[in-house]
C-alpha cells in the first residue's frame, strides 16, 4: 500500500496544471468522494464523486469557451456550496482567470466588488439562480457594469461537455486572482499560478504529514486562500475527501464543527485563533456528549495574532473528549505565498516564548520568566517550508542580527506572480533585494517577526506599528488589552492607531460593543475601564475612544481589521458609534509658577487641599483638559496620565513643595485626592474638600453619542443573540469576523 501511495505521489508532483491535476484524479479514483456538503452543518446535502465533479466542471468550461477568450477575467459570486467548487474548476478548465469574492449584501460590500471587477476588467459574472437576478439588477444601475454578461451556472446543460476543449495551458499561467483589500487602498489582485498552487500543495502535504487516509472537515469560507488552497485544492491534491459546511454554520453553533469532526473521524482541520477561542465560550459540557476527537492530527491555526491562553483553554476543555495539545498547528503565509508559508511538527506541542515588552518596543527580543505586564508569551509559527526565510531591517534592507525583529522577507516558488496591473507596486513588493549582497529576489511579507532556535515568530505589521514618544507599540498588543478590559467589548473586533494632534502622535481606540450590552450601554464606566487597563498595561494615555455597534468595525473581504479606515473613520467623523470620547485640547497656558502660592524654599507645609488644586491646575495645563472635566477621586489614568507625564508630575510637585517626590508616586496613590491626603498636612474631608473646589463634573461629558440606528437597509438591527439572525445576516457577519491568513 506504502508503494502505491509513493507512486500515486510521484506522479502528481509531475502534473503541471490543476486541469492535469483534476483529470488525474477522476481516472485513478472516479468513484472516491471528492467533496461532500453539510448544507446546515449537520445533514449531508451533496456530495460530489471526482468523475461527477469532472463531467460537471467540463459542462461549464465548454459554456465559458463559447462566451470567453483565454486569459479572460471570470468574477464568481457564490454562496457556500457544490456550485462554487465547479464554477472554479471550470474557469480553470475554460483557460479562463477565475475571481473569487463574495456576494454583494450590502453597499460597502458592493463598492467593494465594483473596485474588483474594474481592476481585473471582469467581462462576466458566474454565480447560482439564486442570486442572478439580484445581480443583475444591481449591475443595471451601474454604468460601467451593464454590459457584463451573467452566468448561472446550475443552467448549464450537461451535454455540452462534448464541446469542451482542454486549453493551453503551462505551469505558468494565472490560475486565479486572489483579491487582497488590505488597510491601505484598493483591493489587489494577487496573480496565483497553477505552479504557486501544486507547489504550496506540497508544501502543506509535507508539513503537516498529509497521506491518502487524510480526512478534512471544514467550515472557512471558499472564497478565500485558506478555505480555497486548504480545505478544497489540498484533498483534491492528495485524491482524498473534503466535508464542507457554510461558515454561517459553524458561527451560529460551533459544537457542529466538532461533531462533523467527530461524524467523519477527520484527521485534519482548523481555522483562525477565534475560532477555538469561539469554541471555548460558546460550547456547553451538554453538549460534547458524543464527541470524540481522537481522530483530529492537525488542528492548524493561522490568520490571526495566535495567542497562547486560547491554546491551552480550548486544551484543556477538550481534552477530555480525546483533543490532544500535540494537535494544535500554529502556521503563517499570506495569500502572496499562495497560502502557507511555515508551520510547526505534527507530532510536537506548540512552541512558546515569553518576551519582554519593552524590549519589543525597541525591535529587540529580550527572553524573560517574569509573568507580568511586561511580558508576553508569543506563539511559535513553526519551521521554514519554504525555500528562503529572512529577517532584514526594513529601512537598511540588511539582514537583522540575531534577537532582533525585522520585516519577514520570503523566497521559493510558492511565491505568487504578483498584483494585476500593478508592475511598480509588484516590483516594490516582489523583487526585493539585499542592500549589501544583492541577494534576492524576495517577497517583501511587510509582516514583522524574528528566529528563535530555528522557531518562527510574528509580532505585528509594519504599517500597523504605533510610535509614540519615540517607542514602539503594537496595536495587537493594545487591542487585547481594550478587548479583555470589559465584558461588554467584543473580542477581536477592536483597532488602535496613532493620530497628528498639536502635542504630537496620540493613541486612537475603536473597539466594538458585543449586542447584549448595547440597550443598557454604561459608556462613562467603559471609556474609564479602556483608559487606566491602557495607562497600567502600556503607559499609554487614551487620545479618543470609539465605541462601535456590532459588527461595525471597518474590515477586509476576509475579516481582517482596517486600521487604516478606522483612522479615517475618526477623522472624518463616520463610524457607526455609540459612544464616543475625545481627550479636549485647549490652548496652551503659561506653566504653573513654583513661586506664586508655594516657593520651592517655602518651610510651610501645604496642605491636602492645596496640593489637591495645585494637581488639578497642573493636569488642566499639561495634559490639555477642561477644568471641568477634572475629578480629583477619579484614577490618575483616566486622564491619560502616561510614564513619562507621570514623572513629570511628580517632579513637578516636588519642586513646589520643596521636597523629593518618589516617581512612582501616580502609581501607589492613583487618584488626585489620594496623592493629596498622602503627601498633604492632615487629612482633608471629602466632603468638605469637595465645596472648596469647582464643580467636579463626569468626565464622559465630552461628546458621548447615543446613535442606534433602526434603518430598513442596516444589515444587522436589534437581534440580542446570533440564534435571532437570519443565514444571510450570519453570513454576512462572519465574512466581516473571519481573519484569513495574510490578505493584506
Amino acid at each position: 500500500m506504502k508503494i502505491l501511495e509513493n507512486s500515486s505521489r510521484n506522479k502528481v508532483e509531475k502534473l503541471s496544471t490543476l486541469v492535469d491535476l483534476l483529470s488525474y484524479q477522476a481516472n485513478q479514483k472516479p468513484e472516491q468522494t471528492a467533496y461532500l456538503f453539510l448544507q446546515d452543518g449537520e445533514s449531508e446535502s451533496s456530495r460530489l464523486t471526482y468523475q461527477q465533479l469532472e463531467h460537471k466542471v467540463q459542462s461549464i468550461a465548454a459554456s465559458l469557451q463559447s462566451i470567453t477568450q483565454p486569459g479572460d477575467r471570470a468574477l464568481m459570486l457564490y454562496p457556500p456550496g457544490e456550485e462554487f467548487l465547479t464554477a472554479f474548476f471550470g474557469c480553470l478548465s475554460a483557460g479562463v482567470i477565475a475571481v473569487p469574492a463574495y456576494p454583494p449584501r450590502s453597499n460597502h460590500n458592493f463598492k467593494r466588488l465594483k473596485s474588483i471587477i474594474s481592476d481585473s476588467q471582469a467581462n462576466v459574472v458566474l454565480t447560482t439562480n439564486e442570486l442572478l437576478e439580484k445581480i443583475q439588477s444591481r449591475f443595471a444601475e451601474e454604468s460601467q457594469l451593464k454590459n457584463v454578461q451573467c452566468l448561472a451556472t446550475e443552467d448549464v446543460p450537461s451535454q455540452l461537455r462534448a464541446n469542451w476543449k482542454k486549453p493551453e495551458l503551462t505551469k505558468d499561467t494565472i490560475a486565479f486572482l486572489q483579491y487582497t483589500s488590505g488597510s491601505t487602498g484598493n483591493p489587489k489582485g494577487v496573480m496565483v499560478s497553477h505552479q504557486n498552487l501544486l507547489h504550496n500543495e506540497r508544501l502543506i502535504q509535507m508539513a503537516m504529514g498529509h497521506s491518502q487516509k487524510t480526512v478534512f472537515v471544514g467550515w472557512l469560507p471558499l472564497f478565500h486562500d485558506m478555505g480555497l488552497v486548504g480545505n478544497i485544492i489540498q484533498p483534491l491534491y492528495l485524491g482524498i475527501p473534503s466535508i464542507l459546511m457554510p461558515p454561517v454554520a459553524f458561527l451560529q453553533k460551533p459544537i457542529r464543527w466538532l461533531q462533523a469532526i467527530t461524524r467523519y473521524q477527520a484527521t485534519t482541520s482548523g481555522g483562525p485563533n477565534f475560532a477555538y477561542d469561539l469554541c471555548v465560550r460558546k460550547i456547553t459540557p451538554e453538549q460534547c456528549s458524543d464527541i470524540d476527537l481522537k481522530s483530529w492530527t492537525v488542528a492548524f491555526d493561522g490568520a490571526e495574532p495566535i495567542r497562547a491562553e486560547t491554546l491551552e483553554a480550548f486544551t484543556e476543555k477538550f481534552a477530555p473528549y480525546g483533543f490532544r495539545r500535540e494537535a494544535f498547528y500554529p502556521c503563517y503565509g499570506m495569500a502572496e505565498t499562495t497560502l502557507f508559508v511555515s508551520g510547526g511538527l505534527k507530532t510536537a506541542p506548540p512552541v512558546f516564548h515569553k518576551i519582554n515588552l519593552k524590549a519589543l518596543g525597541q525591535h529587540r527580543i529580550e527572553s524573560t520568566e517574569a509573568d507580568n505586564t511586561d511580558s508576553q508569551t508569543l506563539v511559535g509559527c513553526g519551521q521554514s517550508f519554504f525555500d528562503k526565510i529572512i529577517i532584514v531591517d526594513p529601512q537598511s534592507k540588511t539582514r537583522c542580527q540575531p534577537n532582533q525583529v525585522g520585516e519577514i522577507w520570503v523566497a521559493g516558488a510558492s511565491v505568487a506572480q504578483g498584483y494585476w496591473n500593478r508592475p511598480e507596486l509588484t516590483q516594490e513588493t516582489f523583487h526585493a533585494y539585499l542592500a549589501d549582497s544583492h541577494e534576492g529576489p524576495f517577497l517583501r511579507t511587510g509582516d514583522l517577526g524574528f528566529f528563535h532556535l530555528g522557531e518562527l515568530y510574528i509580532t505585528g505589521r509594519i504599517k500597523d506599528v504605533i510610535i509614540i514618544r519615540g517607542r514602539n507599540h503594537y496595536p495587537q498588543d493594545i487591542e487585547l488589552t481594550v478587548e479583555k478590559s470589559h465584558p461588554a467589548l467584543r473580542a477581536g473586533c477592536g483597532a488602535a492607531f496613532s493620530v497628528t494632534t498639536n502635542q504630537g502622535e496620540q493613541l486612537v481606540i475603536a473597539q466594538e460593543v458585543e449586542r447584549s450590552y448595547l440597550r443598557k450601554l454604561n459608556r462613562e464606566e467603559i471609556v474609564s475601564t479602556v483608559r487606566q487597563a491602557v495607562f497600567n498595561n502600556h503607559e499609554l494615555q487614551v487620545y479618543g475612544i470609539l465605541l462601535l455597534k456590532t459588527a461595525s468595525i471597518p474590515k477586509t473581504s476576509s475579516g481582517k481589521i482596517q486600521r487604516h479606515a478606522c483612522k479615517q473613520g475618526f477623522l472624518d467623523d463616520s463610524l457607526n458609534t455609540v459612544g464616543v470620547w475625545k481627550a479636549i485640547e485647549t490652548e496652551s497656558q503659561p506653566q504653573l509658577s513654583h513661586q506664586s502660592s508655594k516657593n520651592s524654599q517655602s518651610l510651610t507645609p501645604a496642605t491636602a487641599k492645596e496640593i489637591q488644586q495645585w494637581m488639578m491646575n497642573w493636569l488642566t495645563q499639561n495634559l490639555t483638559l477642561a477644568p471641568q472635566t477634572i475629578n480629583p477621586k477619579k484614577p490618575l489614568a483616566d486622564y491619560g496620565l502616561d510614564s513619562v507625564n507621570a514623572v513629570e508630575l511628580a517632579q513637578a510637585l516636588g519642586q513646589w513643595l520643596g521636597e523629593e517626590i518618589d516617581p512612582t508616586l501616580a502609581w501607589n496613590f492613583p487618584s488626585i485626592e489620594a496623592v493629596a491626603n498622602h503627601l498633604g498636612k492632615g487629612e482633608m474631608s471629602l466632603s468638605n474638600g469637595e465645596e472648596t473646589l469647582r464643580p467636579s463634573q463626569p468626565l464622559e461629558t465630552i461628546n458621548i453619542i447615543n446613535n442606534f440606528h433602526n434603518d430598513s437597509h442596516e444589515l444587522i438591527k436589534e437581534a440580542t443573540s446570533l440564534g435571532e439572525l437570519s443565514e444571510e445576516d450570519m453570513a454576512q457577519l462572519l465574512a466581516q469576523e473571519l481573519a484569513i491568513i495574510k490578505t493584506e
